[in-house]
């Protein structure tokens, strides 16, 4: 009778031992999962900061006309955030026929760019 309540005893612990094992892993994992989706929301705002600054830099504190290799980088830039919204702004500042039009799509970029950052 000893021997069994000694095994009765220890195949609870064990199975104590692996409820709190399983619950400490879902909790960990569940954890991880929100350390994920924090970091790729930090990586996109890296990515749009980045692209921000370039392009204040590049176009508008440039004295001269923005060359083919920045205009390149920077269309290629826009791509890499991965952002249809962005994308579309975007084309339409690239697409202005008239200065006053592309400063308004300017304004309209920088304040999407802003806003995607801050949301996240």
């Amino acid at each position: 009778m000893n021997k069994s309540k000694i095994t009765l005893i220890l195949i609870l612990i064990l199975l104590l031992g692996n409820f709190f094992f399983s619950v400490k892993y879902f909790s960990i994992l569940k954890e991880s999962r929100q350390t994920e989706t924090l970091l790729e929301a930090q990586k996109t705002n890296d990515k749009v900061l980045e692209f921000a600054q370039f392009f204040i830099k590049e176009v508008l504190k440039a004295n001269k006309e923005v060359s083919f290799e920045t205009r390149l980088k920077l269309e290629n830039m826009v791509r890499n955030l991965g952002d249809e919204k962005i994308l579309a702004q975007w084309s339409k500042f690239t697409e202005s026929k008239t200065e006053s039009s592309a400063q308004e799509e300017v304004k309209n970029l920088l304040e999407i760019l802003v806003e995607k950052v801050k949301v996240q």
